[in-house]
């Protein structure tokens, strides 16, 4: 597939006086849609932890790095198709778990299983989705490639139901998040008082599973409040172990990834356990300020087990360049998190289609300009830091 033919599709579109309904400039089209939403949903979004000094060190970290370009290399015909965990994928790119997206767009997580489904790159549901399981399963069809991604209740039942639902479905790769067993202190949500669960939103997936339901005294549709009082603390207030995970293991048959990691020490941990991928991330700086910028710690992680497990890599992506510059720092794919939320806001699955094949263009002209031919040549040589 040819991803850079995006920016023709563009011009040619602009010779008919047709301009590209959202901006090709994710920095631009968050400006656009923080004018649409309400401050709530925005900066629910937008928003970090504390003062935003991890979110800021993400950027400054992608900043650091430059790109070496090659010349005269036969660079014309690129492939961008990348394996993960036994499966070919057109693009090393897969979409984030962002929770509540019904917050920016009604459709939320359906519309974004559609456009990923339309490109071929897995979307990976969050726990905190607006929409259940089997809904986003629909709505992805029968090709389109899901991941489920894992809040951990502390209810092995209701894991144990949400990991079965899931299975079933047609979720093929578990993806447990580490970093948010808790929230963090985010002022622009306090200062507004905003948390969408606690309205109800986001909990879908949980209050649509049986065994959580069979905890219950009265159904979720007489007692709402009841029903989140009863979520809270079961998805909440407390961390799980590195003890804990052969819970996990034993219990889902496809690939496991733990999302989170930034320690040379924890990736070894998660390669002992018998893991089979990890996501270098520090939640794009929404639950530590001050935090190590997650890109700075990829190339020692990829380094110590990039030759027994899958490593991914989110936090602070913004253009196909920083996308270049994540894998050739050891990544196997990224995820992409806010930028197609805001494609969301924008224009539904259209929006959300728009901001990847854009950044997949990006990512496709990058390469061959720099004078590769594929992902899998990149390596620490091709940057530089001075």
């Amino acid at each position: 597939m040819n991803f850079s033919d995006y920016q023709y599709e563009i011009y040619l579109n602009g010779l008919a006086g047709q301009l590209p309904p959202y901006s090709t400039d994710v920095g631009r089209l968050e400006q656009a849609v923080r004018e649409k939403l309400d401050p709530g949903p925005y900066w629910y979004v937008a928003g970090s932890a504390g003062t935003g000094a991890t979110d800021r060190a993400n950027r400054e970290a992608f900043d650091r790095w430059r790109i070496v370009p090659r010349m005269l290399c036969d660079a014309s015909g690129r492939d961008l198709r990348t394996e993960l965990f036994g499966r070919t994928y057109p693009a090393p790119v897969a979409l984030a778990p962002v929770g509540v997206q019904s917050i920016v767009h009604p459709d939320g997580e359906l519309a974004t299983a559609r456009a990923a489904a339309a490109l071929g790159v897995p979307a990976i549901l969050s726990t905190a989705s607006s929409h259940t399981l089997e809904e986003v399963a629909e709505a992805a069809g029968p090709e389109g490639p899901r991941w489920f991604q894992l809040y951990w209740p502390h209810d092995d039942e209701v894991t144990l139901s949400l990991l079965d639902r899931a299975a079933g479905n047609g979720y093929d790769t578990l993806v447990v998040t580490l970093d948010t067993w808790t929230l963090a202190w985010r002022p622009n949500d306090l200062d507004q008082a905003y948390l969408p669960f606690l309205r109800g939103t986001g909990l879908a997936i949980p209050l649509s599973d049986p065994v959580f339901r069979s905890r219950l005294a009265r159904p979720v549709e007489e007692d709402l409040n009841a029903a989140i009082m009863q979520w809270a603390p079961m998805f909440n207030g407390r961390s799980h172990t590195w003890d804990r995970l052969p819970l996990l293991r034993d219990n889902w048959d496809g690939p496991i990834v733990l999302k989170g990691i930034q320690h040379v020490d924890d990736a070894l941990r998660a390669a002992d356990a018998g893991m089979d991928g990890i996501v270098v991330s520090n939640h794009g700086g929404r639950q530590i300020d001050g935090a190590v910028a997650a890109l700075d710690t990829l190339p020692g992680i990829a380094a110590a087990v990039g030759d027994r497990l899958t490593v991914l890599f989110d936090s602070g992506i913004r253009t196909g360049a920083d996308i270049f510059k994540a894998l050739s720092l050891g990544a196997r794919a990224v995820l992409l998190g806010r930028p197609y939320v805001w494609g969301l806001a924008a224009g539904g699955e259209d929006g959300v289609r728009h901001v990847v094949r854009s950044l997949l263009a990006e990512l496709d002209l990058t390469l061959g300009l720099a004078g590769h031919r594929s992902p899998a040549g990149l390596d620490p040589s091709v940057l530089s830091t001075r």
